[in-house]
């Protein structure tokens, strides 16, 4: 059992998520790692499965095919142990024994960091579980250009 600090408040859940598509063979599975407040472990648990409740759903998507979403567990939960302001530390890894290279291949390039990396927009070949009503207030705000960037969220809500 790891330790819990009598004041823990805040918590990580890595919820699983699976989405089927109607005549799509493949499924598309996401793990959403989201900031749970929380009383106890206990409390931390149940809030985090309640996450995972509320976002089950179905839709259409672009073609009119039915999508669902469903919730299949939690990966992980972990406290927090710092108080959330900047420097705060969520969480940590432990490795031992770690050669030199096998550091520096832990490390990415800035230009390679989510962050930074340019808009790849999504394979079309992938299965489509975009809910049709934010897809098309998507393709709206997009229009013929996919380099749009930085199309804010506050743009595509439903």
């Amino acid at each position: 059992m790891v330790y819990i600090p009598k004041d823990a408040k805040w918590y990580v859940a890595e919820l699983v998520m699976e989405c089927r598509i109607d005549g799509e063979s493949r499924n598309v599975v996401h793990i959403n790692i989201v900031l749970v407040r929380a009383d106890s472990p206990k409390d931390a648990f149940e809030k985090a499965e309640q996450l995972c409740r509320e976002g089950e759903y179905s839709s259409l998507n672009l073609t009119n095919q039915k999508i669902i979403w469903s919730y299949h567990g939690l990966r992980d939960l972990n406290v927090i142990h710092d108080e959330l302001e900047h420097g705060a530390e969520l969480m940590f890894e432990e490795k031992t024994d770690v050669s030199e290279d096998a550091i520096q291949n832990m490390i990415t390039a800035k230009s390679q960091l989510n962050i930074f990396r340019p808009h790849e927009w999504e394979d079309s070949s992938k299965p489509g579980y975009g809910p049709k009503e934010i897809m098309e207030k998507v393709l709206r705000v997009v229009g013929d250009s996919p380099a749009q960037p930085n199309i804010g969220a506050d743009e595509i809500q439903p």
